[in-house]
């Protein structure tokens, strides 16, 4: 049984990581978080002491180390901006750290942990579940087995409709979440480089606060991207069914289904990290990259080749 601490326990994802620690038969011993809706605790890992000042937690920490309780992991899901801290943080506390995505906003930061990692001698893993997505795993193999000189047409659309609030917290302010290509795309682009291989231009149509668009070529494909967190982007048979979201990824023209099979795949990526795998930031560099590209381009607006609904009119614009 290992021992973890959790840094951002009030947050939409850290349940996910509090029940893959759980289901991997490992311990929560400490979490901390400014905002004291944490209940959820309860349901996993109710002795667990909780902070909502990082300088006690801090003490904390060292307290358990001084009485002989070491600190095996420390799990990160504060918010974008913070993960680099929080990295250094666990890493100089001597323990490994697993970090939800976007694992830093810049490259350079990639840079500088990897040489607090041969300092410490511990190591930082980054959550890119769907490399551990059976669909996602069936269709590199796909690939692979399948013709060398066989460049791929892919549309990548991701609609997740988010309300008023989204643009009043961090997650609407760029210099905290990166915008909204490395808040909802990063993932995306992981996958989509780990299948079909690396980077050989990257244009972007369209960047505003609630929507981008652009032009991804790759290796083995040519990726047209949309991606929107404003609910008119939807599809009106999907709002037909009342559904506030909408995620298709095809393949020259054919769909590719992984709509299902996310639920546990946080439980995967703690125990392919417990048993010696995992990925680390080497591997999570080249969708940081992409995002921090994206993110400083110059959109070129609707010119060329793009994805078809980066030219869809909006009647409902949310405030920035």
């Amino acid at each position: 049984m290992k021992n973890f601490a959790l840094i951002g326990a009030a947050g939409y994802i850290a349940p996910r990581h509090m029940k893959a620690m759980k289901e991997t038969n490992n311990n929560l011993v400490a979490a901390y978080d400014p905002f004291d809706s944490v209940g959820i605790i309860d349901s996993n890992f109710p002795d667990a002491d909780f902070f909502v000042e990082f300088e006690r937690f801090d003490r904390h920490i060292d307290k358990l180390k001084r009485e002989g309780t070491k600190v095996d992991y420390v799990s990160v899901c504060s918010p974008n901006y913070l993960h680099d801290s929080h990295i250094r943080f666990g890493l100089r506390q001597g323990a490994d750290v697993i970090c939800e995505k976007p694992i830093v906003l810049n490259p350079w930061n990639i840079d500088a942990l990897q040489e607090i990692e041969k300092e410490t001698n511990q190591k930082v893993y980054n959550v890119l579940q769907l490399r551990l997505h059976p669909s996602i795993i069936d269709l590199k193999k796909k690939i692979e087995n399948g013709s060398k000189d066989k460049v791929y047409d892919i549309d990548l659309t991701y609609l997740t409709s988010r309300g008023s609030w989204y643009y009043t917290s961090w997650k609407g302010d760029m210099t905290k979440s990166g915008g909204i290509a490395t808040n909802i795309g990063v993932h995306f682009y992981d996958m989509l480089t780990w299948v079909f291989g690396s980077v050989k231009s990257n244009k972007v149509n369209i960047h505003t606060h609630d929507r981008a668009a652009g032009i991804l070529e790759l290796e083995k494909a040519n990726v047209r991207w949309f991606l929107s967190i404003n609910y008119d982007t939807i599809p009106d048979e999907i709002k037909e069914k009342g559904m506030r979201t909408f995620r298709s990824i095809t393949i020259e023209g054919e769909e590719i289904e992984f709509s299902g099979g996310f639920t546990d795949l946080h439980t995967l990526t703690y125990q392919d990290i417990l048993d010696g795998g995992g990925f680390g930031l080497e591997e999570a560099k080249t969708a940081i990259n992409i995002v921090h590209d994206i993110r400083h381009s110059a959109p070129i607006g609707l010119q060329g080749d793009y994805h078809p609904y980066a030219a869809k009119k909006l009647t409902r614009h949310p405030f920035t």
